[in-house]
């Protein structure tokens, strides 16, 4: 796997993972982890960033302080990484979030888009995306193709997710070598309706309690 997709492998993360998969988790559960998982994923990606550093002063004495440089954007996929958003604030709680609205066909399995809250030019540097899932790879593709199109560079997005495929990782780096990928654990199979296996679910519906 390239060195630009990045799996954590932590015994917290694992843990909260393994609850994650579990059928017998409510959503409040659900939503928790996720929330966990997603806090690691920023406070690793975010280990990269250029700092600033400014003159400040202690009630004792001046010091030298830092910043984040960059200004950061938070992009949520629809509807699911809206779970993710609430830990990402967290980390970065002045960020503009821009939610992107897209579903995957249930024949096709090709992303359709519905909504776009991008403004018509970007006030931010960088670009965290949030999609709890990769399955086929195809809704993160046509996400990053809107985030890219919008005016940011490749280089300059970090796409963070729980769960992936393989298959769905390497659609994704095949269309976007460049993209620096964070992912809390990854799974070999995808059934014939694209969905991760053995995976977790509909995450959408795990995480707002809609599932039928």
């Amino acid at each position: 796997m390239a060195t630009r997709v990045n799996v954590l492998s932590h015994p917290i993360i694992n843990a909260e993972l393994s609850k994650l998969r579990q059928a017998s988790t409510s959503s409040k559960e659900f939503r928790e982890g996720v929330e966990t998982i997603s806090l690691l994923l920023g406070y690793e990606a975010s280990r990269t960033l250029e700092e600033e550093s400014y003159d400040g002063k202690t009630p004792v004495a001046a010091f030298s302080g830092s910043k984040v440089k960059p200004r950061i954007g938070l992009t949520p996929i629809l509807r699911a990484g809206l779970g993710m958003t609430d830990a990402l604030l967290k980390l970065f709680p002045s960020a503009p979030v821009y939610h992107l609205g897209l579903y995957r066909e249930k024949v096709t399995l090709q992303p359709v888009e519905y909504y776009s809250k991008l403004p018509p030019s970007p006030p931010v540097d960088q670009v965290f995306l949030l999609d709890p899932l990769i399955a086929t790879g195809g809704t993160a593709s046509a996400a990053l193709a809107m985030v890219t199109d919008w005016g940011i560079d490749v280089k300059n997005i970090k796409l963070l997710c729980i769960l992936a495929s393989e298959t769905g990782l390497k659609h994704v780096q095949a269309e976007y070598p460049d993209l620096e990928i964070w992912v809390a654990g990854v799974d070999d199979k995808l059934t014939p309706e694209g969905i991760i296996s053995p995976g977790l679910g509909d995450s959408g519906d795990r995480l707002f309690n809609t599932i039928r």
